[in-house]
């Protein structure tokens, strides 16, 4: 391999890309739902391409993509954070805080009974914890400490050879506890709880990967016969005879004219009415007893999806059934799906929506839009990114953190430019989430910041970490390894207690929530599958973004308590 050694020590923008590259590649493989992930994998690859190659890594160019990432998490995770805190769900917030806290502190535990340098522990936790943003902000922290630079160097040095050594347990550590070893504890039947659950959510659970959020909404036309009990009611009362079945008329053709719908218009025999609804209500309900035309005229009507975002505080705590008990409110329009911190809930009658829950709506399109802007902000956001607003908070952000220090045991530490960025974006994003017009940023730009800009970065820490990788493992390794499956399992078994027998959550929204608390995604789909229903999300969505938070910040906690 000479021949392409002086490109690789050259140009190390070379292997930076070969290091993601195959990174990616690794991330692709999984024994059942267990695996390493892109970071995780670019992180293997930048060790490995950097034990084969000396490759001089810039320190400006891995700031400058951590702080893209910290930022851009920021701000997908500050309105969850923000109205997690301020709606009231404060068991979910109790749990969501407990949890990244009982980590930090076991990895400082476990940190001192095993004699771990600064290095090894930060490592260990972002590994064991599956929480990648922990190298960057240990390392600042690290860097902020007086010691010399070579010394600052070596520590930083040890943090993704730590990392690499506890994350498949940390992934493997959190599937097992929730999918086996949670319900075990709880002496818990996944499915029959999940059954019940959605019982009294109200979902309909006629195939297993299926409910109501997804089924095809129709707008068909009938013919009113005189003997039809409709007849001479208004429409109002018309619609709730059909209850539970959810029908709504929304035009009449009356003697060749056309006239829109309201509650108090009488219904006579020969009217066309057109109707919208499930399609398999309309066939089961209508179809037997109503005679259906053929009139595409009625039935011309202009239909929308539009997505938009609870923000208002009287609908948020609300069920989607109370909200179809206010006919004026949401008469005409179909819930498809609700969006909960980048995961979906399912749709039923006892699903409580929460402030943040990006909802698609579905029917005629002036209802649409009336419902849309009572429950929030429709999603008409612009399509360019805000630069100026990204710039601004990332500068102004980092040079807050750099300048505001806090005495600790002696010594004034500063928060850290990547803290303080990663606060900014959470700050921005809340406020976006209020106000879609101001630092609009795309979620498609978003993710590209999260996924570039953190797998780039451990991937230059890697390659900076391979030439001391393989004495590192010979000298730490089953230390390490041993002290992160205790990080891994002791804040899921502190939630598992907390959350069950001091803040009474339900065993299987809790299950859920431990995932969550720990960003674990494998977790909650290894729960899903085990239970054989989608319920469990709700519980993730409510702690999700306090791990990513919580234990972003913990790995300067995690310094500043060990230095």
């Amino acid at each position: 391999m000479d021949w392409i050694t002086p490109y690789m020590t050259q140009h190390p923008e070379l292997p930076v890309f070969l290091a993601i590259g195959i990174g990616y590649w690794i991330g692709k493989f999984k024994l059942k739902g267990v695996g390493f992930g892109p970071v995780t994998g670019s992180l293997i690859a930048g060790l490995l391409i950097g034990y084969l190659f000396h490759v001089p890594v810039a320190d400006t160019a891995k700031q400058f993509l951590f702080m893209l990432f910290m930022f851009g998490i920021g701000y997908s995770a500050g309105p969850g954070f923000v109205r997690g805190v301020q709606d009231g769900g404060w068991r979910w917030v109790a749990l969501g805080v407990v949890i990244p806290v009982a980590g930090v502190l076991t990895a400082f535990v476990m940190a001192r009974l095993l004699k771990l340098e600064l290095g090894y522990a930060a490592g260990m936790m972002s590994g064991a914890l599956t929480e990648s943003p922990v190298i960057g902000t240990a390392s600042e922290a690290i860097r902020s400490l007086p010691l010399p630079g070579e010394e600052k160097e070596r520590l930083i040095r040890q943090i993704p050879v730590a990392d690499a050594l506890t994350y498949i347990f940390g992934t493997f550590g959190v599937i097992f506890f929730c999918s086996y070893i949670g319900p075990w504890l709880l002496r818990l039947d996944l499915k029959a709880e999940a059954l019940k659950l959605e019982t009294a959510m109200g979902m309909d659970r006629e195939r297993q990967d299926v409910t109501s959020a997804w089924r095809m909404f129709e707008l068909r036309a009938y013919r009113l016969d005189p003997s039809y009990s409709v007849v001479g009611k208004t429409i109002a009362q018309a619609e709730a005879m059909a209850q539970p079945a959810w029908l709504f008329i929304e035009r009449i053709r009356r003697d060749e004219t056309i006239i829109e719908a309201r509650p108090d218009t009488v219904l006579k025999a020969g009217d066309v009415v057109a109707v919208i609804g499930l399609n398999e209500t309309l066939v089961g309900t209508l179809a037997p007893q109503a005679e259906e035309v053929f009139d595409r005229e009625l039935l011309d009507i202009g239909q929308s999806s539009l997505e938009v975002e609870i923000t208002r505080r009287d609908i948020a705590g609300t069920t989607i059934n109370a909200l179809r008990a206010d006919p004026e409110l949401i008469r005409g329009v179909f819930v498809r799906v609700i969006r909960r911190a980048g995961q979906d809930v399912p749709v039923a009658p006892g699903t409580v929506l929460q402030r943040g829950d990006k909802l698609t709506l579905f029917g005629l399109t002036p209802t649409v839009e009336r419902v849309a802007q009572r429950l929030g902000n429709v999603a008409h956001p612009p399509q360019h990114t805000d630069f100026v607003a990204l710039g601004l908070a990332i500068f102004t952000g980092a040079l807050l953190g750099l300048a505001l220090a806090f005495p600790v045991g002696g010594l004034h530490i500063a928060l850290g430019s990547s803290v303080a960025v990663l606060l900014m974006g959470l700050a921005m994003g809340w406020r976006n989430s209020t106000h879609p017009e101001f630092a609009f940023i795309p979620p498609a730009a978003i993710e590209f910041m999260k996924s570039i800009g953190l797998a780039a970065f451990v991937a230059m820490i890697g390659l900076k970490a391979g030439p001391v990788f393989v004495d590192a493992i010979r000298e730490i390794g089953l230390k390490v390894f041993l002290g992160g499956i205790a990080v891994t399992l002791v804040p899921q078994l502190v939630g598992l207690l907390v959350g069950r027998y001091l803040l009474g959550l339900n065993p299987l929204l809790l299950l859920g929530a431990l995932a969550g608390a720990q960003t674990m995604t494998a977790g909650l789909a290894a729960l899903q599958e085990r239970s054989e229903s989608p319920v469990a999300v709700i519980g993730y969505s409510s702690t999700v973004a306090f791990g990513h938070i919580l234990i972003s910040i913990g790995g300067t906690a995690l310094i500043w308590m060990l230095s």
